[in-house]
């Protein structure tokens, strides 16, 4: 999971780890996640700002996958303040 609109590595599942090792939480994920094309961190933009969930397929250490981005959205106030990310194989 992506906090704000500077991405910064709030959560990290099980698979995540398993994936791109264990990344600190705060560090925002253009620093940390290197091997994700700009395209995953530009459809997190656009969820951010529309509130819609997303997804595209992308190519990430030359295996095409499937990325889905989904708004979290605070349940008082409507806020969009971060997104959830998953990555699936084809």
């Amino acid at each position: 999971m992506l906090l704000g609109l500077g991405h910064k590595v709030v959560h990290a599942n099980p698979a995540f780890v398993a994936e791109f090792g264990i990344i600190p939480i705060g560090v925002p994920a253009a620093e940390a996640l290197l091997d994700l094309p700009p395209l995953v961190l530009e459809v997190a933009d656009r969820v951010l700002a529309s509130g819609r969930p997303l997804a595209t397929w992308v190519t990430v250490r030359g295996v095409r996958r499937r990325l889905t981005v989904a708004p979290r959205t605070d349940v008082e106030t409507g806020e969009v303040y971060g997104v959830a990310i998953r990555l699936a194989g084809e």
